[in-house]
């Protein structure tokens, strides 16, 4: 099993909080079909995005470092150019993944992340993984 495998792994099956940054509140996007199958799942999912109240039954918050308690497993949908400052936010919030889903690639977010000893996994959906039992990752 290569680096990547191993953290994709270790990062679905050591959480089971995840603060998604840009969550939607549209049903028809993967920012909000994605987040519910991972809340379906059993993990529960803390909302952040700037323009709503409330996303699948849960407050949402601002930013990460409005997140009460801190963050554990932070995952990202937002288009890449952003993707830096929320690493830079992630690593200010305590997190200890940073996870980029599917079509989202960024160098300078997996520099900060891993600067800072934090997992890191770009490109690859969650609910995806997860709902392959993780078998493409053993």
């Amino acid at each position: 099993m290569d680096r990547t495998s191993e953290l994709t792994k270790l990062m679905l099956e050591e959480f089971d909080t995840i603060a998604v940054v840009g969550l939607s509140v549209d049903p028809m996007k993967s920012a909000h079909s994605v987040p519910a199958a991972m809340k379906a799942y059993g993990w529960r999912v803390i909302p952040v995005n700037p323009h709503a109240d409330e996303i699948l039954g849960e407050p949402v918050y601002r930013r990460l470092a409005d997140v009460p308690g801190g963050v554990g497993f932070v995952n990202v949908f937002r288009p890449a150019p952003d993707c830096p400052d929320i690493a830079r936010q992630a690593v200010a919030a305590g997190a200890q993944a940073l996870w980029l889903q599917l079509g989202i690639v960024s160098a300078e977010a997996r520099v900060i992340a891993e600067a800072a000893g934090i997992g890191y996994v770009e490109n690859a959906c969650t609910a995806v993984v997860h709902a392959r039992g993780l078998r493409d990752y053993a």
